[in-house]
């Protein structure tokens, strides 16, 4: 009889340990599908449906972008699936309509973790300056990929620009990577790595606001500007 007990409650104890690791592993799944797999951050997925400021804000991102027409109500229709499929496409994402992690992040929109040792910028700002990198640098040595990085962040410092690394990437006529193909090129390790070195302070581009490949431009405003060094293809100016 107490063989017979004994060997229930060792049949139960070993359930309750398999129902505890099958807990624990779903929810590493669930986190890490979150955009929460180093626990620094959770993202909240918008769909057809949806409602509150976070739909909101995504409407106002994509209006200033000139993806959607519609009222900025916190209501996620057919209007801001349609335009969040627009801008998916022309990212080179899975035009699907769901603004996930990744739809967020290209956005600006992403999370509010930081990479920087400063803590003024967020995980979402350093990705999307690193695609904006690896879009526009990605044939220039590391040193010119970090100088394309930090022109945008000296954009911020300037009462010229938009004062978030979004606002600057997006603002109309600024960079045209980001309404063609090159937009669906992905950031990469070494975009990443340069994107990081710029929001902790590194700028080899001398404090410049802009810069162009003199052999693709003929801009008169641009070849005006002071020059301040020339890197790889590149020339920085203020």
């Amino acid at each position: 009889m107490k063989i017979r007990n004994s060997n229930k409650i060792f049949s139960f104890l070993r359930t309750a340990f398999i129902c505890l690791i099958i807990m624990s592993l779903l929810s590493v799944t669930y986190n890490y599908e979150s955009g929460n797999a180093d626990n620094q951050y959770i993202y909240t997925l918008s769909k057809l449906g949806s409602r509150g400021e976070e739909v909101r804000k995504i409407q106002q991102k994509l209006k200033q972008l000139g993806y959607y027409k519609g009222s900025v109500d916190g209501i996620y229709g057919t209007g801001t699936r349609n335009a969040v499929i627009a801008f998916q496409k022309n990212c080179g994402l899975t035009a699907d309509g769901i603004a996930g992690p990744k739809t967020l992040t290209y956005l600006g929109l992403g999370s509010s973790s930081s990479y920087s040792s400063s803590g003024k910028y967020s995980t979402s700002d350093v990705q999307l300056l690193s695609k904006l990198i690896a879009a526009e640098a990605r044939g220039e040595n590391y040193t010119g990929q970090v100088a394309v990085g930090a022109v945008v962040l000296n954009r911020i410092s300037h009462s010229s620009f938009p004062d978030t690394i979004a606002g600057v990437i997006y603002q109309k006529g600024a960079f045209s990577c980001v309404n063609d193909s090159n937009w669906a090129v992905a950031g990469n390790e070494t975009s990443l790595k340069a994107a990081r070195d710029c929001v902790n302070g590194w700028d080899p581009s001398g404090g410049a606001i802009y810069y162009y490949n003199p052999s693709k431009t003929s801009n008169k405003f641009m070849l005006s500007r002071p020059v301040i060094k020339t890197i790889g293809n590149h020339v920085f100016c203020r």
